[in-house]
């Protein structure tokens, strides 16, 4: 299928490896030119040359930014600015993932989940929003969790954050009313990112058994999932890069699920 995106420009946020930069690559494939983010700047440059070499034909750059810094966002939105790069999708994508109890997670870790999981889509959407109606067409497009929606007790903090990340999408989709311009959110299930495969492999490693054996054991205590396996970064980049599309044109406000069944809900 012609997703008709060929010449518009994204940006993906915490995109050099796993989800986001599966969702890059996508997009890529389509003729997207993709700004990849990452916090260090000799990864976010990895990041660039990989793709690249996978697709010699794509327009690829990139820009580093911690979006647990405020100041840095400042200065990643000004270098768009300044670049003269008009964004048509923002892929709200950056977060970060952990376990705790919750009792254990102060307030200043409250505070970096919300800066990087909720905040970063806040300065981004408020910066990117209002130059995408003025054009007449963009996509906003969050990656949320099912967590968001059962929100796990050994990750409030995570949960909590992901569950506002619905609400913003949300609310940013009443702004597009009469538009061609979509807010919305894609709920991912157990994926087999980076960051899960490493922490795998340190497993296996130290039980001294392999780390697919690992994997199907962390899986299978999933009671609900349908998959019954863990969900690749690409099978989520494929919601994102439809939604992303003029394809998506009558789906605004929606939070699609690509969780394998975790949820239990009908919709």
């Amino acid at each position: 299928m012609e997703l008709g995106l060929q010449g518009r420009t994204a940006f993906i946020s915490g995109s050099t490896q796993g989800i986001g930069y599966a969702v890059a690559a996508s997009l890529a494939a389509e003729g997207v030119r993709v700004v990849l983010n990452g916090r260090d700047p000799a990864r976010v440059g990895a990041a660039v040359d990989r793709l690249r070499q996978e697709r010699p034909d794509a327009d690829v750059s990139g820009i580093a930014a911690d979006f647990g810094a405020p100041d840095e966002v400042e200065r990643l939105l000004t270098r768009l600015d300044d670049d003269g790069v008009e964004v048509d999708v923002l892929v709200n994508n950056v977060g970060l993932f952990g376990l705790a109890d919750f009792e254990s997670v102060t307030d200043a870790e409250w505070a970096r989940y919300l800066d990087v999981n909720l905040m970063s889509g806040v300065r981004l959407s408020r910066h990117l929003l209002a130059p995408m109606l003025e054009r007449g067409w963009g996509r906003i497009v969050f990656v949320s969790s099912e967590s968001g929606v059962n929100v796990p007790a050994d990750m409030v903090h995570y949960g909590v954050t992901k569950a506002a990340q619905l609400a913003l999408a949300n609310g940013l989709a009443k702004r597009t009313r009469g538009t061609a311009v979509t807010v919305n959110t894609v709920l991912g299930g157990p994926t087999y990112s980076d960051g899960v495969a490493a922490t795998i492999e340190s497993i296996a490693a130290a039980q001294s058994v392999p780390a697919t054996a690992v994997r199907d054991a962390v899986i299978g205590q999933n009671r609900t999932t349908l998959l019954e396996r863990f969900i690749e970064p690409s099978e989520i980049a494929d919601l994102v890069t439809w939604l992303a599309s003029p394809r998506s044109s009558a789906t605004n406000g929606a939070a699609l699920r690509a969780d394998g069944g975790v949820l239990t809900g009908m919709l």
